[in-house]
């Protein structure tokens, strides 16, 4: 549980798990600024969170830009007084094989993945030290620490993020703020509804498609990683800090 009243910022909040933390953030009266690249999702999540009586607001940016990160921090300080939570979600994705893989592919998946998340972090960080309290979730992949053949660089940047939480956890206790960082599985989100339109398929079909997923037989669905995400950034997580927690439905537990 969030106590009621505290801020939090959400990168990639627009869409899938990080949308499914601002609203469950949200109905616990957290007062969420919403950080994503997507005017249309970023401001629909927004106004779905006023609609339902809670407090949002949107704000712009790419994450891979460190300015995005400031301004996001600045405007929950300006507008609340102070940063509780920081849910580093925002994302990309490349695709294929190393071999085929371009200096652009590098650039892109390195500045949104990692350093997007290290310039969160950075961004926050200093309002935290001040308060003595804050937490940050950084959102991985369980593919950070399996193998696949799919998508190398995604891969790679994910499995840095784990490092990165274990680095920032052991430098801020001291300050009162812990760090963690959570590993979803295969979730369906808005993104692979998109993809699966395109080809004809329906969100109900594509459920159907990966029935048998992991150990509990299904992929999961965005609310249910906001739930563990919201509770490592809540009070009862108050003794857990620099861990990662696998959210894979038993994925890990059995290897890829």
């Amino acid at each position: 549980m969030i106590t009621e009243g505290r801020v939090a910022i959400v990168t990639g909040g627009g869409a899938g798990i990080g949308k499914a933390c601002c609203l469950k953030l949200a109905s616990e009266g957290t007062r969420v600024l919403i950080g994503d690249a997507s005017e249309e999702d970023g401001q629909a999540t927004a106004d779905q969170i006023e609609a339902a009586g809670g407090e949002a607001h949107f704000v712009q940016g790419d994450v891979s830009d460190e300015a995005a990160s400031l301004t996001w921090a600045t405007e929950a300080v300006q507008r609340w007084g102070r940063i509780d939570i920081l849910i580093a979600n925002a994302g990309a994705r490349v695709s294929g094989d190393l071999l085929d893989s371009t200096e652009a592919d590098w650039d892109k998946i390195v500045g949104v993945n990692l350093k997007g998340v290290a310039y969160s972090c950075k961004a926050v960080l200093p309002h935290m030290i001040g308060q003595a309290s804050g937490a940050i979730v950084i959102v991985s992949s369980v593919y950070a620490l399996l193998g696949r053949t799919e998508m190398p660089l995604y891969d790679a940047t994910k499995g840095a993020l784990l490092s990165l939480t274990r680095s920032l956890a052991v430098t801020h206790g001291k300050d009162g703020i812990r760090i963690n960082a959570v590993c979803p599985g295969f979730t369906l989100t808005d993104y692979h509804e998109r993809v699966a339109r395109e080809r004809d398929v329906s969100p109900a079909e594509l459920r159907a498609e990966h029935q048998g997923y992991a150990l509990l037989g299904r992929p999961a669905e965005p609310a249910e990683l906001a739930a563990p995400i919201c509770f490592l950034a809540g009070d009862g997580a108050s003794q857990i800090t620099g861990q990662t927690i696998m959210v894979d439905g038993g994925l890990s537990a059995v290897g890829a």
